[in-house]
């Protein structure tokens, strides 16, 4: 962001919006309504946000198509087309940063056997392991780690303490927020006898008298690979792959605490919300969005678009184009028939143990 912020006819114009009124009035930050001081822009999307201007000093806000701006006593306005997308390109030219130092910090341990492009700041005590390739014009926060042979695409953008795994592969304009973790060894454990799970597997239930075991850790020789415009949450986890990479596809985004087990394989630009985990082996299509804490079982699969509500659970494939929700996953609506005979239930119980009292009470008078 400009020291002093930026003209109402340049945010306008970063944004591809319509701007009327005072184009050259400065603004310096972005704010609510009602909250608003006299260099802030207000965010008024609509009328109910709009009726709240006069409780603020803006004289500047963004508004909808058709808005009168000039009977809210503004001296300017900004009308894109569509005002929540506006949000996106208005918030990346307001955005101050985290006031990360340029350049590489004394206190950063690079091996001589790293890569580093042109343009790339390294924060305090961040470690960069030999072979790891970071591309240009990236930003490395401070306390991250960076492992052998790993590398990092051009535009990454790493908050502080993110751990990027040996052999990990990332595309360009990676964003990771603080905390997350690439490149942990899968959850993958064997007993040297079938197990009483592999039993319960077939047998839906019975152990078939399998022994108790110990467990034997299976190791990750496989990675992760991420492709480009992907964004991930505070402490995102996503595991190696057993033999091969697990695999993230181009633009996803994933909300904090969101597990990725391994192998798993997710296509292009899926939405995965907050406490979202999709377990080992499991292969996601394009354009999928999981509610938050939705679970995915193991070795199924996602059709593309498919939407998950809210606390999912999806225990078996799920066809291309669903809208699925509950614990299983069924139809929405299905699921929602459900709910609604659910809230009956306990008058219906009631009913029946009328009926069954009046047919008792029918049998002794005869």
């Amino acid at each position: 962001m400009a020291e002093a912020g930026y003209t109402v006819g340049q945010i306008a114009e970063a944004i591809g919006a319509e701007c009327y009124g005072d184009r050259d009035r400065l603004i310096s930050g972005v704010a609510e309504p009602q909250s608003a001081g006299p260099n802030d822009l207000a965010m008024a999307t609509d009328k109910s946000y709009a009726e709240k201007l006069a409780d603020g000093q803006s004289r500047a806000a963004v508004l909808w198509a058709d808005a009168d701006w000039q009977a809210y006593g503004l001296a300017a306005a900004i009308v894109p087309h569509r005002p929540r997308y506006a949000m996106s390109g208005l918030t990346k030219l307001m955005d101050q940063g985290q006031g990360f130092p340029p350049g590489i910090h004394p206190s950063a341990i690079i091996d001589p056997k790293a890569q580093i492009g042109s343009n790339v700041n390294i924060g305090a005590l961040t470690v960069i392991a030999a072979g790891a390739v970071i591309e240009d014009d990236s930003t490395i926060g401070p306390q991250c780690y960076i492992g052998w042979n790993a590398s990092i695409g051009t535009r990454a953008f790493l908050r502080e303490q993110v751990s990027i795994g040996a052999r990990v592969r990332i595309g360009a304009d990676f964003m990771a927020q603080p905390g997350v973790r690439i490149g942990g060894d899968g959850f993958s454990f064997v007993t040297e006898e079938k197990s009483g799970i592999e039993a319960v597997r077939e047998t839906l239930g019975d152990q078939k008298g399998t022994e108790a075991q110990g467990w034997t850790r299976i190791h990750s020789l496989g990675a992760v690979t991420i492709g480009d415009n992907v964004d991930l949450g505070a402490c995102v986890n996503i595991d190696n792959g057993t033999i091969r990479d697990t695999i993230v596809g181009d633009g996803c985004k994933m909300d904090n605490f969101v597990h990725i087990g391994h192998n798993v394989v997710i296509g292009n630009d899926c939405l995965i919300c907050g406490h979202s985990g999709v377990a080992g082996s499991t292969r996601v299509g394009n354009n999928v969005v999981l509610g938050g804490m939705t679970g995915v079982s193991d070795n199924i699969f996602i059709g593309d678009r498919v939407i998950t509500g809210g606390g999912t659970k999806v225990l078996s494939s799920v066809p291309a184009g669903r809208v699925v929700l509950g614990y299983p996953a069924t139809k929405m609506d299905k699921q929602i028939e459900i709910f609604k005979s659910l809230r009956r239930l306990p008058k219906l119980v009631a009913d029946v143990a009328a009926l069954q009292k009046a047919v008792f009470k029918s049998g002794n008078s005869d």
